[in-house]
């Protein structure tokens, strides 16, 4: 009977949990795949040339349909050494300096399918007080994860607005989990 009652209570518990996220698993480059949210496309060229202007475009940027949620995947070459808490806490200094505030919610280490990754979570807040007329900070969520293949470095950058952070976070971090990195 305990175990009957066990079994049910167990059940009950299991059944108000959230549901885990859809991802449709994407091949980007042999031994390179990763997880994107359902209902996430590839933005074209001309879409990523907007939203992240740089020498080096990335690998490839997936957005929700509203255009505010971006998933970016990016690779440098580096001649920097697999050495993470160094990592870390070089890109952790470097996410200080970028914004006005910085919140972090993760900051660690870890293994991602059996590979090591650097993890920055974190609450960003801009502020441009150089003007006259103020306007409203813009502040983000962000999930950024690094790491070292070979000669490349590898950089997994999931945003979105800071007010939805509790609805974007269980995604963010099922794509980062999603990572497979050979």
């Amino acid at each position: 009977m305990k175990l009957l009652l066990s079994f049910c209570l167990l059940l009950a518990l299991t059944s108000f949990a959230p549901p885990k996220p859809k991802l449709t698993t994407v091949k980007l480059a042999p031994g390179l795949a990763v997880g994107v949210p359902q209902g996430f496309a590839p933005l074209p060229d001309e879409g990523i040339a907007v939203k992240f202007p740089a020498a080096r475009k990335p690998l490839a940027v997936f957005s929700d349909p509203s255009g505010r949620i971006d998933y970016s995947i990016s690779a440098r070459p580096t001649t920097f050494g697999p050495d993470y808490p160094i990592l870390l806490a070089m890109y952790k200094a470097s996410v200080q300096r970028l914004y006005t505030k910085v919140d972090f919610l993760t900051q660690e280490t870890r293994k991602v399918n059996g590979r090591e990754f650097a993890v920055l979570e974190f609450v960003s807040t801009l502020s441009d007080n150089r003007r006259t007329v103020q306007q409203a900070a813009i502040r983000k969520y962000e999930y950024i994860q690094y790491a070292v293949q070979g000669q490349q470095l590898y950089i997994f950058s999931f945003s979105a607005p800071a007010e939805e952070q509790a609805k974007w976070r269980p995604i963010a971090q099922a794509a980062m989990g999603a990572v497979e990195l050979k």
